[in-house]
């Protein structure tokens, strides 16, 4: 299964890269898609998670050909 995943703003340049294509054996959980394809930070309290354009929960199953997108908070003025 293959998974698109895209980091925004401050996260990609905090990890060195703007996306990936994340390949999973069966449906993940986000939370467990950043571990896969970032082992090296754990979770970010703060990111939002987006799972085919769509706010969702690090608890949201991920599918094949789904698009996930990690950002941190918008703010604004």
């Amino acid at each position: 299964m293959s998974i698109k995943v895209r980091y925004f703003a401050s996260l990609k340049e905090r990890i060195g890269r703007a996306e990936e294509n994340a390949a999973i054996a069966e449906p993940v959980t986000a939370k467990s898609l950043w571990q896969q394809c970032v082992p090296e930070l754990p979770p970010p309290e703060q990111v939002l998670v987006a799972i085919n354009l769509e706010y969702a929960d690090w608890d949201s199953l991920v599918r094949d050909g789904d698009e996930v997108a990690f950002f941190p908070p918008v703010t604004g003025g």
